[in-house]
This record gives structure tokens, sequence and C-alpha cells, in this order.
């Protein structure tokens, strides 16, 4: 004679659902690791669970082998060469402000420097918001984009900051300055 429970399949709770099943899955996964690394690295040798030295000693660690990890910085790539070839110092950002060839796109955030001869050094911007840290003395002009951008500036012991007109020439620095200092443009923030 079969002995029925009281309690029908639908009702009996299954013990292994959703989120249990996989913490016991990853359980039990951890655990073989634990066993197979302790097994192959001679951790343990026979039943008793003595150390094994000797065969420890001959394992060599694959992690030892490996590149290290690479940690960003935010350092402006290539910034000795930039500032070799076109003399502007770019210092750190978060990679949503770059330097660009002006014409090479519509779009750019523009600077105007006196002291490039009055030639424009463009930046590209990308991502909803940017960042920017670099130094370009006698600014005096900035041609705004799509994005509502902020420009911080030095002057003597000052620090002086612009917002900027959205695709729209705005004086800054020495031309809005009563004594007509020359400012130099240290960061850059934008936001869409």
């Amino acid at each position: 004679m079969k002995v029925r429970s009281a309690i029908s399949p639908r009702q009996r709770p299954n013990r292994l659902r959703g989120p249990k099943r996989l913490l016991g899955r990853a359980l039990a996964a951890s655990a073989a690791a634990v066993l197979t690394g302790l097994l192959v690295t001679g951790g343990l040798s026979g039943a008793s669970g003595e150390a094994s030295a000797e065969r420890v000693e001959t394992v060599t660690p694959v992690a030892a082998e490996a590149p290290g990890y690479a940690v960003e910085d935010f350092n402006y790539p290539r910034a000795d060469k930039i500032l070799q070839e076109r003399g502007i110092t770019l210092k750190r950002g978060d990679g949503h402000i770059v330097l660009a060839t002006c014409d090479s796109q519509t779009g750019l955030l523009e600077v105007w420097a006196r002291s490039r001869s009055n030639e424009r050094i463009c930046f590209r911007v990308t991502g909803n918001s940017g960042y920017l840290s670099l130094e370009i003395p006698s600014v005096y002009g900035v041609q705004g984009n799509a994005y509502a951008t902020k420009v911080d500036m030095t002057v003597e012991d000052e620090e002086k900051s612009f917002d900027i007109t959205k695709n729209t020439w705005t004086p800054v620095g020495e031309s809005v300055d009563d004594e007509a200092r020359e400012h130099m443009l240290v960061e850059i923030t934008t936001t869409k």
C-alpha cells in the first residue's frame, strides 16, 4: 500500500526556486572551485588533510604571468605631442571634450586666443556632459555650440567664469575686462 502525502504536489513548496536556486548553484560552484584548487595545488594530501609543501612549491600562479590592470587617470592622451606641435596645454578630462580640426565638422566649440595669432582652437563635444582642464593664454572669445558651456579663466591671481551662449559668439577674458588684462583659459565644462 502506498502512503500519500496530505499536501498535493502543487502545494509543496519548491525549495530551490528563483534566487535561492541561483544562490545554491553559486555556492556549489564555489565549493567545487575551492576543492579543485586544493587538489590541483596539493593543498590537501590524502584523507588526513595534511598540507603538502612539496607540491605547492611547484605550482606557478597564472596571475603572475598576466599583464597588470589598466587604471584610467583621465590625463589627456598625447598631451606632450599636442603641446609641442600646437602650443596648447591639455591636462585632464573625461573624454567628452576633445581637440578637433576646425572646419572638420559642424557644431564644434571654438576658442579664440590672441596668443595663437587669432587662430581658432576647436573642440568636439560629445555625451550629456563634458569636462576639460587646459591652459590657453590670451583667450578673448568663444563660439558656442549646442551645449550649455561654461569656461573658467584666471587673470593674475583672480578666477573668473563665463557662461557661453549656445551657437553664438561670446566675448570673454580680456575682451570684457575693464583693464584688458590677459586671461588664461583653464577649464571648459559642458552639459546638454
